[in-house]
């Protein structure tokens, strides 16, 4: 199972410490991680969210980012200049969903779309022929820890057959048996926080691979 570790922090320092614990243990030929980014505005949440910090970061590790930022269309180009190579974003955060999908092609990057609990998959289906990515929250876009909701899975399931040949990360609350049920459901990718960094991280990432 494809893994990517995912980062959840306050301050860029830890962004930067986080990374660097992992990147031994993700392949640096086609390794990612992820970056959980809330300025307050779509989730009440605050974390790290500053684009222009990542100009000066060096890691062998793809880095793909979840924007959890109402008013996107004001606020994307900041990240497109990034190192930031795929960019999650909300249908429910902004206005033009086309906007930002064709501004973030434009820059070179992969759009995705990001469906958290109280938003409809229904319509991120609409953007199937535009967008190859769908992140599948399975928690209220925030904090780490939180306890997978049971609709996770059937938003999956029915996601991968209407759109098969899209990839569908799983993120939130993804411990061993959570993901091993995601996968199970249809997922492509499992994106976990708290699995990985609490404990022994080079064993929580080979665990999470073996599902």
């Amino acid at each position: 199972m494809i893994v990517i570790p995912s980062i959840n922090a306050e301050t860029f320092e830890e962004v930067k410490e986080k990374i660097k614990l992992v990147e031994p243990y993700v392949p640096p030929a086609g390794g990612w991680v992820h970056l959980d980014i809330s300025d307050g505005t779509f989730s009440k949440t605050v974390t790290w969210h500053e684009p222009s910090d990542l100009l000066s970061l060096e890691t062998s590790l793809n880095m793909e980012a979840h924007l959890m930022i109402n008013n996107i269309e004001e606020k994307i180009d900041n990240w497109l200049v990034t190192q930031v190579k795929r960019i999650f974003f909300h249908l429910g955060a902004c206005n033009d969903p086309d906007f930002v999908i064709e501004k973030i092609k434009n820059a070179g990057k992969e759009p995705g779309i990001a469906i958290s609990p109280d938003e409809s998959w229904t319509k991120a289906v609409h953007f199937k022929g535009k967008v190859n990515n769908f992140q599948i929250l399975g928690v209220a876009p925030g904090p780490a820890g939180q306890k997978t909701e049971e609709e996770t899975f059937t938003r999956i399931r029915e996601l991968k057959n209407i759109c098969g040949s899209c990839i569908i990360e799983a993120d939130g609350g993804m411990n061993i048996n959570v993901a091993k049920r995601a996968k199970e459901a249809g997922a492509d990718i499992i994106v976990a926080a708290t699995a990985i960094f609490n404990g022994n991280i080079k064993k929580n990432i080979e665990e999470l691979k073996c599902i």
